[in-house]
Parts: structure tokens; sequence; C-alpha cells
């Protein structure tokens, strides 16, 4: 799917499209990494403009969101061979709907805390980020 496919009127609110970068479009959301290499964390985003909760969205929507967190958090799990997946719908900064799915480490730098805000942000290698993605994509099915 591309971005053609979206709903007329949406687009990748501002902070999302600086803080994370594109993996692929999915049937109904948008896959990204986020840009802080401390934790593997994708971001799922619906493609629905005016969508800032999971009840924005109709019953087939939703039922088509669960299935894209089930394959995004099967795929990073598969990936990282993390300890624990967190996955949340926050929006208290970026009010347009977005899933988070992080893979935890019991050595990540906040564990057993949340995420936000224990570390500052640290950037990717782009060779490992550049791996990291592919790994997912084929993990996906997207290869």
């Amino acid at each position: 799917m591309n971005n053609a496919d979206s709903l007329p009127g949406w687009s990748l609110h501002p902070q999302l499209e600086q803080d994370s970068v594109t993996i692929a479009d999915l049937p109904l959301s948008r896959l990204l990494l986020s840009r802080d290499a401390n934790y593997p964390w994708l971001l799922l985003v619906p493609r629905h403009p005016g969508a800032s909760e999971v009840i924005d969205l109709g019953s087939v929507e939703q039922g088509q969101l669960m299935t894209e967190i089930d394959l995004v958090s099967r795929a990073l799990k598969a990936v990282t061979n993390c300890d624990k997946l967190n996955i949340a719908a926050i929006g208290n900064v970026v009010p347009q709907l977005h899933i988070h799915i992080v893979a935890r480490r019991r050595d990540d730098p906040a564990w057993p805390k949340p995420v936000w805000g224990a570390a500052a942000a640290c950037p990717y290698d782009l060779a490992a980020r550049e791996s990291f993605i592919a790994a997912l994509r084929r993990q996906i099915g997207l290869l």
C-alpha cells in the first residue's frame, strides 16, 4: 500500500515525521521506526484523518488495527528476542492516533520503568538501522 491509499486529508503529524523513519505502509497503518536507538521502538499510525482515539475508527478498522498490532508485535519480538513488549496508545503529546510497540530488555536504559524520558535519545548508526528495518520487513513478509 502506498501513500495514495490514505484517506483524503490524512498526513503524518510533524512530530512523528521528525522522530521516526517510515518502514512501510500496511493496509491501514503507516509503520514507523523511532529514531531513538536506545530501544527497538515501532509506531503504527492509522491513515485515518482526524483519528486521535481507537474509538474514532470504525469496527472494521479497529479489527484491522489489532491485526496489524499482532503482526508487527510478533515480528519485533522475533527480530529482537526481547524480554517484554510494551504496547500503548498514549497520545498526550501527539494527538494523532498512533500505537507504540517497544521491545524491552532487562538491560535497557529504562528497565523496568517506562521508556519516555528515561534516557537521552540516541541516533541509530545508518547501517544498523537499515539492517534492522530489512529484518523487520522480512519478518512481516514485505520483502
